[in-house]
């Protein structure tokens, strides 16, 4: 594993058509960020870079695949994965499993924002 080279930053990748939005703003797929040490939802790292967060199917942290809510922290390797991997890996991997989590995060949020 190889280690970030800042204190304060994470080692991010881009995979499949989610690319498209690095090429059109002339970034790279694979890149270091830096980052508060209290960390960062991988949501808001997809905002701050222009990639839909409903166009992501997968976040993997570390090598496992988390939810697109949980938080990023200082020499944590992320990926965005986006929709169409082939579903015996959705679920091999837990992709299936996040995205359920996902959905009622997303309820959740939606309800809450409805009350007020």
């Amino acid at each position: 594993m190889a280690a970030v080279s800042k204190p304060h930053s994470i080692s991010i990748r881009i995979f499949g058509f989610l690319r498209h939005y690095m090429d059109t703003r002339g970034l790279s797929y694979a890149f270091d960020k830096d980052i508060d040490a209290k960390g960062e939802p991988a949501y808001e790292i997809a905002v701050e870079l222009h990639i839909p967060p409903k166009k992501i199917e997968a976040v993997f942290i570390n090598g496992s695949v988390k939810n697109i809510y949980d938080s990023v922290f200082p020499g944590d390797r992320v990926a965005f994965i986006p929709y169409g991997t082939p579903g015996p890996y959705r679920v091999f991997l837990g992709m299936a499993r996040k995205n359920i989590e996902r959905e009622r995060h997303e309820k959740t949020l939606a309800n809450s924002k409805g009350q007020k």
